[in-house]
């Protein structure tokens, strides 16, 4: 699938976003980038092994690392390496990852990461929720929605897109897509 082509994830309700994906790897592989921090960093953030339900674990983003774009003024709250606390909720290797996200955090949500073979390729979904507030969705959805772009682009072995650039553009059609709280 094509950056243009890549559909927006669906808002569930007012605290749930769901994205999905096929991507073109069969389900061990994305299962090891997933669970792997050293191919996890690929895409999203290193860290440390999520090992079983209730082990704690980190991720250690790097944003910038992901395809060598500075990070822009109006995303430097996220610029540099940042550790992030999370816990296994559930895991059924390969197939299902549920984990907290900013464990321990006033922002705690969750996010489900469910794999289901398709031939030599994987469909991804993943399921953030228990967010907090519409701005919260937002950044989680421009967020999740580039981070899956680059797993796209890596597992397909091409160049990723440039991650900041299209975080902000994604950022900007979910701002159209999520309706404002009343």
């Amino acid at each position: 699938m094509t950056a243009s082509a890549t559909p927006l994830g669906q808002v569930i309700d007012a605290n749930t976003l769901r994205m999905e994906r096929t991507l073109a790897a069969p389900i061990d592989t994305v299962w090891s980038f997933l669970v792997e921090p050293a191919k996890r960093q690929r895409w999203l953030a290193g860290g440390t092994r999520p090992t079983a339900a209730g082990a704690c674990f980190d991720l250690r983003f790097d944003n910038d690392a992901l395809t060598g774009e500075t990070t822009p003024p109006r995303f430097q709250q996220f610029a540099g390496v940042h550790c992030m606390a999370a816990r296994v909720i559930e895991m059924q290797a390969p197939r299902l990852l549920v984990m907290s996200w900013q464990e321990g955090s006033p922002n705690e949500s969750e996010v489900r990461f469910e794999l289901e073979p398709r031939g030599e390729h994987t469909h991804l979904t993943l399921t953030h929720s228990r967010l907090a507030r519409r701005e919260g969705m937002l950044n989680v959805a421009g967020g999740w929605h580039a981070h899956l772009d680059v797993l796209e682009d890596v597992l397909a072995e091409r160049a990723p897109r440039p991650f900041w650039t299209n975080f902000g553009e994604k950022e900007a059609a979910y701002d159209r897509l999520i309706p404002a709280a009343s």
